[in-house]
């Protein structure tokens, strides 16, 4: 081989061989790009799984919302129901009149229930806290020490954790 021939063979290695480092560093630059896409990608997925389940959670907490003022178009009748059964008549033939009138109180509770509503369960005896009671007055008692329910004048409601309406009552002092 001449001189001429190995000197053209040479430089045909080298272009080939600067292609291949062209290419190389073309590959490196798409993957770093192809990287770059990916994190974007997962960032943004991430970030829409988070917008979603805001979302859900603003709705949830809106729907219980809703139902809790729903709810409260219907506490004044589970009142009036409860008023009627303390004072009951004292005729014997209105016995049935009674069970019935509790009967219809039961089951409007059940499905008060169903909703997730519950009763503030209070009796007298129990601390006053003013989290989910509303203290109608304070008056001295020689039955109960400070700071204790003397009677609930108004039975409280609450959806979940959340308060639906607070039970009235008398505290002593």
């Amino acid at each position: 081989m001449t001189e001429e021939e190995t000197t053209k063979q040479n430089e045909e290695q080298d272009d080939v061989f600067q292609q291949e480092d062209d290419l190389q560093t073309e590959l490196e630059a798409s993957i770093a790009r192809a990287e770059e896409y990916l994190d974007s990608l997962q960032r943004e997925r991430a970030s829409f799984a988070n917008y979603k389940r805001r979302i859900e959670q603003e709705n949830a907490q809106m729907a219980e919302r809703l139902l809790g003022e729903h709810v409260k178009l219907f506490l004044p009748v589970m009142d009036d129901l409860e008023l009627a059964l303390s004072h009951p008549p004292s005729d014997p033939d209105c016995t049935s009149w009674i069970e019935g009138i509790e009967l219809i109180r039961k089951k409007l509770l059940k499905t008060l229930e169903a909703q997730n509503v519950t009763v503030i369960d209070l009796k007298p005896g129990d601390a006053f806290n003013p989290f989910n009671q509303e203290a109608v007055t304070h008056e001295e008692n020689d039955q109960f020490s400070d700071g204790e329910i003397i009677q609930v004048v108004r039975t409280g409601y609450q959806l979940n954790d959340r308060i639906i309406r607070p039970a009235l009552v008398r505290v002593a002092k």
